[in-house]
Formats: structure tokens, C-alpha cells, sequence
């Protein structure tokens, strides 16, 4: 695969991604437990939540905590585009390519809130929209953004069994994560690397065999 192929694939996650939190962003409140779903489905459910840390709202904790998980993110996108670059110049196998796109994409969308929504944006709350460029100015700095997650599957729930150690007899709900398009895009590429392995890393099962 081509650089000008990854580049449009990218380019078009990280556009279905920012279009779908700015519409969400600047169209409803904060959504929760209490509220109504923006859209009920049943086993699909379109929410706002507002994410400050990394997935599943982990933090890291104290002032600079945030800007850290920032940094990191972006030396990540770098190292992400540098293994991108390489492996296109390596005339890497196409699935490789098309993984690495994906992730790349999905860690920038994501980088994009951390680093921006706080300054374009107001607040969100619940029983209060959003708006851009605010006069009294955004919500939090250059890099204290809130990554925007609205897609939200609880498939199944139950009970665990009595048995089970520490969770015996708490009540679980899969899946319980709420995420966006960014998030899916980093999911289906690791997924895909892991299940095409074989094709996108064949020298390393050479080597193995051997």
C-alpha cells in the first residue's frame, strides 16, 4: 500500500471522528446513568461522556497529570508514524499498513481533544450545550482538552457466579466502555495485526521456523 492510500485512510477516521464529537460537542448535554440516551437502541446506545484521562478514565493523578498523558500520546502519534513511514518504505505487507493507519489515526482524533476542545470549546454540562470560541474563552488550556466518547454497547449483562473469587456475585454488563471513533479505529487495527500476524510480520515467522 501506498503513503497517498494511508494518508487518505487516515484522513477519513479522523474526519468521521471530529465531525461526530463537534455534532455531539455542540449539539447536546453531558449524558449519565439518570439521563436518557441521545439515541436508545437497545443493545446500542448513543451517549456524551467526556473523558480526561486515558481509557476507561483512568488519570493520571496530580496538576500536571493530564499534560503528561498528553506528551505521551504525542510521542506516541510520532513513534506510531515513523513505523508507518518504514514500513511503506519497506514495501511492508498491505494489512500491516492498513493496521498502522488505523492506529494512527485513532491516537490522533483522540489527541486532537486533549489538546485543542478545551480551547475551542465552553464547558459541558448536564442541562448545558456547549459552544465554539467562546468570549470568556474555552473550558481548560492548551492541552487539558476532555476526549469526547458517545458509543456505547451493553450487549449482555448479568451476575457473576458465587464462586468466582472477588467478583462473585456482583452484577457486570459487557460492554461497559464507552468510546468513539477514534477509540474503534485503535481496536480494529490492533485486532487485525493480531489475527493477520502471520501476513503482516512474515519475516518474523521465518525466523521463528527457522
Amino acid at each position: 500500500m501506498k503513503l497517498t492510500k494511508a494518508i487518505l485512510i487516515i484522513l477519513l477516521i479522523i474526519i468521521i471522528d471530529q465531525a461526530s464529537k463537534i455534532y455531539i460537542k455542540l449539539n447536546y448535554t453531558l449524558t449519565d446513568s439518570t439521563s436518557p440516551a441521545i439515541v436508545d437502541w437497545g443493545k446500542f446506545k448513543l451517549l456524551f461522556y467526556e473523558n480526561a484521562g486515558a481509557a476507561w478514565g483512568m488519570e493520571i493523578p496530580g496538576d500536571y497529570g493530564k499534560l503528561i498523558l498528553v506528551i505521551f500520546r504525542i510521542f506516541a502519534v510520532f513513534g506510531i508514524g515513523y513505523w508507518l513511514v518504514s514500513s511503506i518504505k519497506k514495501h511492508g505487507h498491505k494489512i500491516l499498513i492498513l493496521c498502522i493507519s488505523l492506529i494512527f489515526a485513532g491516537a490522533f482524533g483522540n489527541i486532537i481533544d486533549s489538546v485543542f476542545y478545551g480551547v475551542i470549546f465552553s464547558g459541558s454540562y448536564h442541562g448545558a450545550i456547549a459552544t465554539a470560541f467562546p468570549e470568556a474563552g474555552g473550558y481548560a488550556g492548551l492541552g487539558y482538552g476532555h476526549v469526547v466518547d458517545m458509543l456505547y454497547f451493553p450487549l449482555f449483562e448479568g451476575d457473576w457466579p458465587q464462586w468466582m473469587p472477588f467478583v462473585g456475585g456482583e452484577h457486570f454488563k459487557f460492554f461497559n466502555a464507552i468510546f468513539n471513533v477514534a477509540d474503534s479505529a485503535i481496536t480494529v487495527g490492533v485486532i487485525l495485526l493480531v489475527i493477520f500476524s502471520k501476513k503482516a510480520f512474515p519475516d518474523t515467522d521465518k525466523k521463528s521456523v527457522a
